[in-house]
């Protein structure tokens, strides 16, 4: 027997609460965690009788899915599930971010959940929320035909004839509005999502180097990263396909590691002939906890996602060592 449950942010998250009841179709909670099926989900599953999904492992049609578990620090998994109108839960305590926040609303997000943040709902909450999220159709105008709609148009535009300077008019506006909203997202984008984790990696930078762990960090991590064979090691530990979906969300652990690297390279404790390859060898997990997440996004099939991410994870091992080697080849006289 189903239950209902309602789902509440934490103490930094945002959105939600949710509350939601499986049907008969929608009875799948997928954990998109890249460590198995995570407390969270399993607790979700648990309490309200639906079936637990590894999202790493088995594809779950969309119209199967009643809630997605994720582990986002802020990129694309966050807003790519409220996009395709799923309840998402984010175990992380992130709001709007990303290149999809437009889609992240509390109707369908909650960020920092814990197994505490779960509780059980009435199936009157249940029936007042899918009241609000969908229109009373009784009141909702009929839907026009294609070719009704092209009668209207039609009606409309006949004997308005636009000569070349409202055309040419309406050419620009479109083109400089284009440019302008780009220009405001990317702004929008730059103030959410850039200048945060910019003063974030600032202050750990400032924390190390005060603290005097850059010297203990000079003294082990530089005599690895200063050879060809411990930047291929660097990437396989990287690129181990039950690491790198753990490693992998938001790009944090590469890209405050590449910023420790460069800071050893500046201080002259690294060869800067290793930079590219050190790139390479930091981001062989980049993206890997994305990988399911594509897949469902082209549209493949359960079966294609079910062999689709490990045959990624493990080329991951292949190609991340060999593109540490064929940057190392190209660094040679580059900094000569």
């Amino acid at each position: 027997m189903y239950r209902a449950i309602t789902i509440k942010k934490g103490s930094a998250g945002w959105g939600g609460p949710l509350t939601m009841k499986p049907t008969d179709k929608r009875n799948k909670v997928v954990s998109v965690t890249g460590g198995g099926i995570h407390p969270v989900a399993a607790k979700i599953a648990e309490m309200t009788g639906a079936t637990p999904i590894d999202g790493f492992s088995t594809g779950v049609p969309d119209d199967e899915i009643m809630v997605v578990v994720i582990d986002c620090g802020g990129t694309a998994r966050c807003g790519v599930y409220p996009k395709k109108k799923l309840y998402t839960v984010n175990l992380t305590a992130v709001g709007q971010s990303g290149p999809l926040a437009k889609f992240i609303t509390e109707d369908l997000y909650v960020s920092d959940v814990t197994e505490s943040c779960i509780s059980y709902a009435d199936d009157s909450q249940v029936a007042a929320a899918e009241t609000k999220a969908i229109p009373d159709p009784k009141n909702a105008p009929a839907p026009k035909t294609k070719a009704q709609a092209r009668a209207e148009l039609a009606e409309m535009n006949a004997g308005k004839k636009k000569n070349f300077i409202t055309r040419m008019g309406v050419g620009v506006g479109a083109v400089v509005n284009k440019f302008y909203q780009a220009g405001r997202e990317t702004i929008d984008m730059t103030i959410k999502n850039i200048l945060p984790f910019m003063a974030f990696v600032s202050m750990i930078l400032g924390i190390i180097q005060a603290s005097g762990i850059g010297d203990i960090i000079a003294q082990t991590i530089s005599p690895i990263a200063s050879t060809l064979p411990g930047m291929i090691v660097i990437s396989v530990i990287c690129a181990l396909p039950f690491l790198s979906p753990i490693l992998g969300p938001g790009a944090v652990i590469a890209q405050i590691v590449g910023s420790l690297l460069g800071v050893q390279i500046g201080l002259g404790n690294i060869p800067p002939q290793y930079a590219l390859p050190a790139l390479f060898a930091i981001d062989a997990q980049v993206g890997a906890d994305f990988v399911p997440v594509g897949l469902s996004l082209g549209e493949a099939e359960p079966e294609t996602i079910e062999l689709g991410v490990p045959a990624v994870l493990y080329s991951r091992l292949i190609t991340g060592p060999l593109a540490v080697v064929i940057a190392y080849v190209f660094s040679i006289g580059l900094y000569a």
